[in-house]
């Protein structure tokens, strides 16, 4: 059905449950398979180049040991997937970097915020549905 499919990653087990989702996914699909991962840092408060690049190498260390463990899992279902780290708001990011590869499909957590938290700070996810120009499937 997907031979192209975006997973946003953050370190969570909702994240990791979604990259399990895709690798089902894309069951049988190994020679075709695109899997892309992209994980998303939050800018400083006051954004300067110096800091925003600052904060993109402390993402890229940070997700290295992550993306380490998930190129294992991916190679052990035959799939290599494509890793990446972004630099801004994370709903921004992955609708923007889903539209660049041309994604079939994001496959994402859901943090399960309360209602309220959700009400106050908003959901990635709610975000990502809201504005994607592909699907969006969202794993509890």
């Amino acid at each position: 059905m997907f031979s192209r499919i975006l997973v946003p990653y953050d370190a969570s087990p909702t994240a990791d449950k979604a990259f399990e989702m895709a690798l089902r996914l894309l069951a049988g699909k190994e020679k075709d398979a695109i899997l892309h991962v992209l994980s998303v840092a939050r800018p400083p408060e006051i954004a300067e180049d110096v800091g925003t690049e600052a904060e993109l190498e402390h993402a890229r260390s940070y997700y290295s040991s992550h993306f380490a463990a998930l190129g294992r899992r991916g190679k052990a279902h035959g799939i290599a997937p494509d890793f990446h780290v972004r630099v801004g708001h994370p709903a921004e990011m992955i609708v923007e970097y889903a539209d660049k590869v041309a994604a079939e499909v994001i496959v994402m957590g859901h943090r399960g915020r309360s209602p309220i938290e959700r009400w106050l700070v908003g959901s990635v996810a709610r975000a990502v549905i809201d504005h994607a120009n592909c699907p969006v499937l969202v794993v509890r």
